[in-house]
């Protein structure tokens, strides 16, 4: 989607004061200077740090971490992703063998946080706080505030106080004491994991850590700490021996992002951990491999090929079809096209880029090759799903001024008008020939992964997926999928939902054993615009695997500006298990209230306000950040009126969630990819119904500040 550009916008509207305030207030929270080593060493927990304590050091803005290690009778795997420059924050999943009394594994699934307080300076070191485990089985449970500190070009020192299991060997009172005293609130066992042990933190007996980190060269990294974690817990229940305090360790750094870990922990073992980082914001292959699309036209070549030629009947009609012809060798459908004097209007669908920018660039410049030279002004209207959600004008003059101008691309932007769409409705006698009605249908492969089981933590299915739509008229259409597994073990998963709540969600293995032959979705959808800056959606049939009935949706969401406010209601029924024709008995009317913010910097906020699948009443919580090439991360949680006990095991719905363009692996355009959402555990609280098309992804990429963001691949 090419880099960021710093744009010289258009009139700012009264409404950007509120945006730029929120930008600040991000920047504030989530900027500042980041450390001069570019990539922080990481610690066995899969954080910055030393061996297994941490460090103030923060990895670059937008790395992300996927870590692995193994150490007698412990397994963890690692996700960490840098959120800002500051924040920090880690899913964490562990297996410790023979935790409980029987011989039984424990697996542990925990999230962490750390905030960066103060920047490194030539005398001040970086002051670090955090949280490791604050939402899961507490085992690893304990808080921190650290400093660290670079020694010359190669030493960097570090030291800290930590609370919990950071705060158990050779500890003292806590100096936090008279605000925060007490440490009986943290997780037991027994206790409901998943919640939020606030009145723990900083609490109880405090310990100090310590340690070192030695640059011997570019690649190799040795370490040595002093360690305040006791391994209590290990030491009582596996048989692990604490005998020192004291861990030594190396590490070997590769360029392409990967690190190798081994240590020697606590006078008793070796420990081998594997790490790989990559930054979203940089592809796999470099960009723009794919060919350039067509050139900008000079007009007075256009008006040699028509000189002295009559006008005949017809000749929009031949427009129409050479436009629509030249760019369907783009992956782009032209659906209509008019001309009124000087101005041609084209109602064009993007089928192929994922960069909304780079496929109106290619449209006007396919209609500065086709069209007549007398048509100045280019309107552009994007239609997805059947309406149009804008008109970007171009003036002709401006291509032919700016196609080898070095600032092409932000000046383009700043001539061009994005403009609300509306009133720009396709009209039969604009179409294109054979617009309407139009069919496609595909036969591809699905992977399904299913994580978190503790009798076998990595599941999967794969298996051939068909599928069809039909759209007869703009707006309207219909569609479905058939899978047909092939290989995995799902279905042999063999735990069975506890909850107390009606099984909206619980039941998805149940779904997985007796489906073969299955109906993804069989849909009729409408899309359509009931007026200015206004969406809606109709949808009927089988919506989702688990659920068929009716959804409606109504978006306010203008074409400038960060701010979008919707309205969903549904009325579903539960499929039966074998994702064919008929249903159970459950049925429910669900709705939503939702606000959508682009805070600005690609971090995009979201609020979803009212009833569940399981008749409970609450709110979802939700912030990603999407980079400029379309790689999408995030994070949610949902509170309703269900207590964390009827809720069960994690207490109340969370977790992250990431999407990857294909594009950021092959370098070619695409508008597929791959997400994946990853729930500590799946239960019955908070579960909302997965309608398809969801309006505010379907419109806001062809919106501001979308298409500015992104506007440097117009002219690719």
């Amino acid at each position: 989607m090419g880099s960021k550009l710093g744009f010289v916008t258009r009139d700012l509207k009264a409404s950007r004061a509120l945006r730029r305030g929120c930008i600040l207030a991000l920047f504030c929270l989530g900027g500042g200077a980041i450390l001069a080593q570019e990539r922080a060493s990481l610690s066995f927990y899969g954080t910055p740090g030393l061996i297994d304590m941490p460090t103030a050091d923060s990895m670059r803005d937008g790395d992300v971490s996927l870590s692995a290690g193994r150490s007698p009778g412990t397994w963890r795997t690692v996700f960490h992703f840098q959120v800002t420059p500051r924040i920090s924050g880690v899913f964490r999943y562990g297996k410790l063998d023979n935790y409980f009394a029987n011989g039984g594994t424990l697996y542990d699934r925990s999230f962490d946080f750390q905030f960066r307080l103060v920047d490194e300076t030539l005398y001040r070191p970086a002051i670090a706080v955090g949280l490791r485990d604050f939402g899961g089985t507490g085992i690893y449970s304990g808080e921190y505030v650290v400093a660290t500190k670079g020694v010359g070009e190669r030493l960097r020192l570090t030291g800290g106080i930590g609370w919990g299991r950071l705060g158990s060997y050779n500890s003292f009172s806590n100096p936090l004491g008279v605000v925060a005293d007490g440490f009986n609130n943290r997780n037991d066992e027994g206790s409901n994991t998943g919640e939020l042990d606030t009145g723990a933190w900083f609490r109880g007996d405090a310990a100090l850590f310590a340690g070192l980190q030695w640059n011997y060269s570019d690649h190799l990294v040795l370490k040595a700490e002093y360690s305040s974690d006791a391994y209590e817990d290990e030491v009582a229940r596996t048989g692990f021996e604490h005998k020192l305090p004291i861990n030594l360790g190396a590490t070997y750094r590769f360029d392409n992002g990967i690190d190798l870990s081994a240590a020697y922990r606590y006078g008793s073992e070796l420990a081998l951990m594997f790490h790989y980082t990559f930054n979203p914001a940089e592809p796999r292959i470099p960009d723009g491999i794919n060919g350039g699309g067509p050139a900008v036209m000079p007009r007075n070549l256009v008006a040699a090929r028509s000189w002295d030629l009559e006008p005949e009947a017809g000749a929009d009609d031949r427009l129409r079809v050479a436009v629509a012809r030249t760019l369907a060798e783009d992956g782009l459908s032209v659906k209509a096209l008019s001309i009124s004097g000087t101005t041609a209007t084209i109602h064009v669908r993007n089928d192929r880029y994922d960069a909304p920018p780079q496929a109106i660039g290619r449209t006007a410049r396919a209609m500065s090759e086709v069209l007549p030279a007398q048509i100045e002004t280019f309107v552009i209207v994007p239609i997805n799903r059947g309406v149009p959600v804008s008109a970007v004008t171009i003036r002709r003059s401006d291509l032919e001024e700016l196609a080898f101008d070095l600032d092409g691309s932000w000046k383009s932007y700043s001539r061009a008008a994005v403009m609300e769409g509306s009133s720009y409705r396709l009209r039969p006698e604009n179409y294109v020939p054979e617009a309407y009605p139009e069919f496609e249908a595909g036969v591809g492969g699905y992977f399904v992964p299913s994580f978190f089981d503790p009798d076998s933590p990595v599941r999967a299915e794969v298996g051939i997926e068909a599928f069809a739509a039909f759209t007869p008229t703009p707006g309207l259409i219909f569609s479905g999928a058939l899978r047909q597994p092939i290989a995995g073990n799902i279905d042999k998963a063999t735990r069975r939902s506890n909850s107390v709540l009606p099984h909206v969600r619980s039941d998805a293995v149940e779904y997985a054993k007796e489906s073969e032959l299955e109906l993804s979705y069989l849909t009729g959808e409408y899309f359509f615009r009931p007026g200015e800056n206004l969406y809606g959606r109709v949808s009927v049939g089988y919506l989702e695997r688990m659920y068929g009935g009716v959804s409606a949706e109504l978006l306010w969401k203008p074409v400038e500006g960060p701010l979008a406010l919707g309205g969903e209601i549904n009325y579903v029924r539960q499929r039966d298990y074998d994702i064919l024709f008929n249903f159970r008995d459950y049925e429910i009317a669900t709705g939503h209230l939702s606000a959508y913010y682009d805070l600005g910097a690609g971090y995009l906020g979201q609020v979803d306000a009212g009833r569940y699948l399981a008749g409970d009443w609450g709110a979802t919580f939700s912030l990603d950040r999407e980079f400029a090439n379309g790689f999408r991360i995030g994070g949610f949680f949902t509170l309703t009126d269900v207590s964390s006990q009827e809720f069960g095991e994690g207490a109340f719905d969370k977790g992250i969630r990431f999407s990857m363009p294909l594009s950021w692996l092959t370098g070619e355009p695409a508008q597929r990819g791959f997400g994946l959402t990853l729930r500590p555990v799946t239960r019955d609280g908070g579960a909302r119904l997965n309608v398809r098309n969801r309006l505010y992804e379907v419109t806001r990429g062809y919106h501001d500040p979308e298409l500015r963001e992104r506007w440097g691949r117009f002219w690719r």
